[in-house]
């Protein structure tokens, strides 16, 4: 599982845990805006803060925060939807990840 975790200058890290040793993490449910999601590459890049979708990605890290959370996870850029694999594998993790997250 790939995390997020807003960093001192307010840009994000991206960090990859083993399922049995992830930390407490907060979990965005919403609706995607077509064309307005910041995926996992435009993150990487630092792109795509002009987007709708990274207000919802600095909304996330900013409960998260509130709530004591240090990580917190957004499906449109935690998962590389460019790589099958991974996308697969997200797809059959995604009820456990939702039920373990802290909020």
């Amino acid at each position: 599982m790939r995390l997020l975790r807003r960093l001192p200058d307010n840009s994000f890290e991206l960090i990859s845990f083993d399922d049995d040793n992830t930390p407490p993490y907060a979990i965005l449910s919403h609706t995607w805006a077509e064309g307005q999601e910041v995926t996992y590459l435009e993150l990487l890049a630092g792109a795509g803060k002009d987007k709708t979708g990274y207000e919802k990605i600095c909304f996330c890290a900013e409960r998260a925060a509130v709530d004591g959370l240090q990580y917190c996870w957004v499906d449109t850029c935690c998962i590389d939807k460019s790589t099958t694999n991974e996308l697969n594998t997200a797809i059959n993790s995604m009820f456990r990840w939702y039920q373990r997250a802290s909020k």
